[in-house]
């Protein structure tokens, strides 16, 4: 597959340094409307019942509880919702217990040792995925929080305003309609445990909104992929491809009361992503090749991505020519995709929607190279924190206001590795929080108390689905909301603190997140990724060689395959754009992440030329003796191959 050409960068874009022009970059995209909605219903109406019932405080930590889950709302599923929110705040509210009971009976030292070693578990959590991260972000914030905010209440009834707060917008989230998803047949709603019925009244108002979006998206990536065959655009169609399937899967692998789709229009849904799976394989297969493919080929994808969207049927598909192997798998492939979308009843959709990994996968994870360096990070960086503004707030530089957990809570959102490049996340954390702090001295000033409080409350929330598309952004509307509340809950206005003090945490982190950590090389996480990368790939290889007719598992394993890849290589570019002293460690990682893309379009082909002929010709196996020859002859022992496949498909 070709290789996109790096000089047709622009001029500015060479000159910019990566850690730079990442803060420079923003997201864009359509407003979501949605999650703004549920944003003003989120913290603000909680704060002005507190406020009503005499309780502010509480009202206080259940606006916070409602931001984060804000911060979690991420477009998707209602399904996969649950498990971003819900397990986010389940370990802040253990944070908040935790935080609260020992802030309150262990001296400042034993009290900084304590978040250390919280910080070291909870780096190593993070290292499991975006949802691990927002869980071990939650239990640090609410453990600072927890230690350091002066409040009232107890521990435990903390915990529960917490977990109020995030309830509430998870429930907006299940409740609330998505604009497009009551699109189609009225019969389309999923129910979480309950089996479909013809009598109206029982009908349970929850909608597909991102599943089919997801599905829909699958297709039209394959379409997109056949579009670009034999052009330079083929290698990112393809990974765009990956994203939309990885999408897709996380969709529809959302927690359920049943294992198995629970209503028939659930389980036509999963049939239809099913039937993608060999679409996308034919698809990459005919790219890989490097041959233009007739438009006509891209028409069927098209079709059956218009019927997922709009729950319609397909109507005629266009046959494709059935010249080459890889051709007459798509043909193959685009009838059995009629078939499953024309059975009414789903049958056939099975459980292909997990990743299948084992607890004991997932220990190996946190416990392994990637867990330990995020770990010592995360901890290095909330212990150090912790300390000095333990050590400030001893010797009364504060004054009179004790917030001194937002210097160890504002460290745990800079060494979060999923908002960009380190000195990025300090510059655009800096920048956002002045301009956060100085909008809310103007305001303080102006509106009246505490009605005005809880009107900007309101609108911060709705406005942080807008400001996640930049960290500066997202960190300024954060800074108004949180100084808010704080003054909502009895406390003086703080914006020269809340700026003094994320400077001093944006020096901390940038100066803890450069130094080598003992018993640690460089881009050790990297080099964790792509061994678990060079692991997908090898079973998928042994799989298409040694059974190549048990198609479900081949797909299983080619999605896997091409998932950790992708995860390899988002972590490599993360690594690229941080400073050099970073840097370094991802130099020639790129190259062999690409090696073993390469390796796996080529298993791919490999599987479809099986499929249609029962052998492989000199020239499938001549890529795959010089892919692996090339990922085994890596000189820094990054990844390893089982040598012998040369010998094996011959």
């Amino acid at each position: 597959m070709p290789r996109p050409r790096r000089d047709d960068w622009s001029p500015v874009t060479r000159a910019v340094p990566p850690w730079l022009a990442h803060a420079l970059r923003a997201q864009r995209g359509p407003v979501p409307w949605s999650a703004v909605a549920r944003g003003a219903l989120g913290g603000g109406p909680l704060l002005l019942a507190a406020v009503l019932a005499g309780r502010p405080t509480l009202g206080v930590v259940a606006a916070i509880g409602a931001m984060f889950a804000g911060i979690n709302d991420r477009p998707g599923s209602r399904r996969a919702s649950i498990g971003r929110i819900g397990g986010p705040a389940l370990a802040g509210a253990a944070g908040l217990i935790t935080g609260t009971y020992t802030g309150a009976h262990v001296s400042a030292v034993l009290l900084t040792l304590l978040l250390t070693v919280l910080g070291l578990l909870a780096g190593a959590v993070s290292a499991l995925g975006p949802v691990g991260s927002s869980v071990g972000t939650q239990l640090l914030v609410g453990a600072a929080v927890g230690a350091g905010m002066p409040l009232p209440e107890p521990g435990w009834q903390r915990a529960l305003a917490f977990l109020a707060g995030a309830a509430w917008l998870l429930l907006l989230r299940l409740a609330l309609p998505t604009p497009g998803s009551l699109a189609g047949d009225s019969r389309s709603g999923f129910r979480l445990g309950f089996r479909s019925d013809s009598r109206p009244g029982s009908r349970l108002a929850f909608r597909f909104d991102g599943e089919r979006d997801a599905v829909a998206g699958v297709y039209d990536a394959v379409a997109a992929l056949l579009d670009a065959a034999g052009t330079e655009s083929a290698l990112a169609r393809r990974a765009a491809l990956t994203a939309a399937l990885d999408h897709a899967q996380d969709a529809l692998a959302g927690p359920r009361l049943r294992r198995y789709a629970s209503s028939s229009a659930e389980r036509r849904l999963h049939a239809q992503y099913a039937a993608a799976l060999p679409l996308a394989e034919a698809a990459t297969a005919l790219a890989w090749a490097g041959d233009p493919v007739p438009a006509r080929a891209a028409e069927g994808p098209r079709r059956l991505a218009t019927a997922v969207r709009g729950n319609t049927p397909t109507g005629p598909l266009p046959a494709p020519s059935r010249t080459v192997p890889a051709l007459r798998a798509l043909d193959d492939a685009l009838l059995r995709a009629a078939e499953a979308f024309d059975r009414g009843d789903g049958e056939g959709g099975g459980d292909l929607h997990s990743r299948n990994r084992s607890r004991t996968a997932a220990l190996r994870t946190v416990l392994g190279a990637r867990g330990r360096e995020y770990g010592m990070r995360v901890a290095l960086c909330f212990g150090v924190s912790a300390a000095l503004a333990q050590a400030l707030h001893h010797t009364r530089w504060y004054g009179q206001h004790e917030h001194w957990y937002w210097l160890p809570a504002t460290a745990v959102f800079l060494v979060k590795p999923d908002l960009g490049p380190l000195a990025s996340r300090v510059l655009s954390r800096a920048a956002g929080t002045v301009l956060g702090a100085l909008l809310f001295a103007g305001f303080a000033a102006v509106l009246p108390r505490p009605e005005g409080l809880v009107a900007l409350v309101a609108v911060s929330g709705a406005l942080i689905p807008v400001a996640a598309r930049h960290f500066a952004a997202q960190t300024a509307v954060v800074t108004v909301l949180v100084l808010a509340l704080v003054m909502a809950g009895g406390e003086p206005q703080a914006s020269v603190g809340r700026i003094g003090e994320t400077l001093l945490a944006c020096a901390v982190v940038l100066v803890a997140g450069h130094l080598p950590l003992p018993g640690q090389r460089g881009g050790a996480a990297i080099r964790a990724r792509l061994a678990e990368a060079a692991g997908a790939a090898q079973a998928y290889l042994d799989h298409v060689l040694g059974d190549p007719d048990d198609r479900a598992t081949r797909w299983a394993l080619r999605r896997e395959a091409y998932r950790t890849l992708a995860e390899a290589r988002t972590a490599i570019a993360l690594a690229s754009a941080e400073l050099p002293p970073l840097a370094r460690h991802a130099h020639g990682t790129d190259e062999t992440a690409a090696t073993l893309e390469l390796l796996v379009d080529t298993i791919t082909a490999c599987a479809v030329h099986l499929d249609d002929t029962g052998h492989l010709d000199p020239h499938h196996i001549q890529h795959l003796n010089e892919l692996t020859a090339r990922v085994r002859a890596r000189g820094d022992a990054v990844v390893r191959l089982t040598p012998g496949h040369d010998r094996a498909v011959r």
